[in-house]
C-alpha cells in the first residue's frame, strides 16, 4: 500500500506509477517536483538536499498513512532525492491511486504539502556568486 524511498540516486518515475497501479483504483496522480534553473530571478546552478533519514522516512509514511486514513485512496508512493541534484532532475516524485480521480488528487496535493511542511529535508540552492540553504517548502 506504501512505497516509501529516500535516494540519492535518480527517481524512477515509473516505478512509482507501476506500484500504484491497481484493478481497483480508477485514477492515478502523480506530482514530479524538479529542479529549476531560476528562483527569484536569480540563477540556480544546482542543489543539494540533505535529510535526517530516520525520521524523514518515519514522518514521509506517517503522511502516506494520514493520506490513506483522509482520502481513501488505495496505493501511495513517496520518493525524495538527496545529494546533488542539476537543473531539470526530479527532486521528488509522488504517486497516488483511488477509486475515484478526486482522492487521487487531493492525496497527492496534501502529501506533497505537508512533506514540506514537516518532513526533516533540507535544501541549499547553489547560484554563481555563492550558496543558500532555504527550507524545502515554499
Amino acid at each position: 500500500m506504501i512505497d516509501i524511498q529516500l535516494n540519492e540516486t535518480a527517481l524512477q518515475t515509473q516505478a512509482c506509477i507501476e506500484f500504484v497501479q491497481s484493478d481497483d483504483a480508477g485514477g492515478i496522480d502523480v506530482f514530479i517536483g524538479t529542479v529549476r534553473n531560476a528562483t527569484k530571478g536569480k540563477p540556480v546552478l544546482r542543489l543539494e538536499f540533505e535529510a535526517y533519514e530516520t525520521m524523514a522516512i518515519a514522518e514521509m509514511r506517517k503522511i502516506a498513512e494520514q493520506a490513506i486514513d483522509k482520502f481513501g485512496v488505495k496505493r501511495i508512493a513517496l520518493h525524495h532525492r538527496t545529494g546533488l541534484l542539476e537543473i531539470g532532475e526530479a527532486a521528488v516524485v509522488i504517486a497516488v491511486s483511488a477509486p475515484h480521480r478526486a482522492a487521487a488528487f487531493d492525496a497527492c496535493r496534501y502529501c506533497i504539502d505537508t512533506l514540506k511542511e514537516t518532513v526533516p529535508i533540507w535544501k541549499k540552492e547553489v547560484f554563481e556568486d555563492g550558496e543558500v540553504w532555504v527550507a524545502a517548502h515554499p
